[in-house]
């Protein structure tokens, strides 16, 4: 029985055999080193990195094959040793660089958290600052006003006189006509027009107290709402009047007689004379 001859393989086939294996182990090289930095870090630079460690190895390995070539040594016995020698070496860079990089990213993000921190605390300072400052030079309003700015009375309560059917029954304030005429606490407004009294503006308070204003020239306020200090009216000469003054009355919500104001100006603290 006759053996049939097997083909030897021929240098330059065995040449391109080598570099095909070269080749895949060089490929198998870079795609390791690549994976082994994105697994360490999850940073899009990384990936450059093991893209450049790839290129890298295939340039120096190809380089070390040309060598081989001229020295008369196999590819084999070159792309073995380089291969590996290359990938660790791109492999341990690549972490390295993937590590710096990690690094320097923590440093930055705490450098931006220190300087939001500083930044909140810049602002809230001078805010709370300009809010104390303005609540101290805001002007406090005070519970009980005069009913006008200058202070000083003519005739008093329980005067007598041909100018009334029995007594006096309030304090008159002697100014001039057209003399703003305040709101002496916080209430409610109303208007209306007595034969004696003139023109009248009546502050209701929350107890149900009434405050007559009489001989009134015109109002500023008709109806609503007050606070102590506000200008309601402006004083005059209307009714039975001599001139222009200002009489003011204390009456009890019960509808009660009109009682002295002056005691109960000085219960709330000021003194109208």
């Amino acid at each position: 029985m006759a053996y049939e001859a097997v083909a030897r393989p021929t240098r330059a086939e065995l040449r391109v055999a080598a570099r095909e294996q070269s080749r895949a182990q060089r490929r198998d090289a870079a795609k390791a080193a690549t994976r082994t930095a994105l697994l360490r870090v999850a940073l899009p630079s990384v990936a450059a990195l093991g893209v450049a460690a790839a290129a890298a190895i295939t340039v120096q390995g190809e380089a070390d094959q040309q060598r081989a070539q001229a020295t008369g040594r196999t590819p084999e016995q070159t792309a073995g040793t380089t291969d590996d020698a290359a990938g660790r070496a791109a492999a341990e860079q690549a972490a390295q660089s993937a590590q710096q990089a990690l690094a320097a990213g923590d440093a930055a993000q705490a450098s931006r958290g220190d300087a939001r921190q500083q930044l909140s605390g810049a602002q809230g300072a001078p805010e709370t600052a300009t809010q104390a400052a303005a609540a101290a030079e805001a002007p406090k309003r005070p519970a009980v006003s005069l009913p006008v700015a200058q202070a000083g009375l003519g005739e008093v309560f329980g005067a007598a006189g041909t100018h009334w059917a029995k007594r006096h029954t309030g304090i008159d304030f002697p100014v001039d006509g057209g003399t703003q005429v305040l709101a002496v606490t916080d209430g409610t407004i109303r208007t209306q027009w007595n034969a004696s009294y003139g023109y009248m503006s009546i502050l209701k308070m929350s107890d149900g107290t009434e405050a007559w204003y009489c001989h009134l020239r015109s109002y500023k306020i008709r109806k609503g709402t007050v606070k102590a200090g506000d200008v309601i009216a402006f004083v005059g000469s209307s009714g039975n009047s001599t001139g222009p003054h200002l009489h003011f009355e204390i009456r009890p919500g019960d509808g009660g007689a009109p009682v002295d104001p002056l005691p109960w100006f000085l219960a709330q603290g000021v003194d109208p004379r």
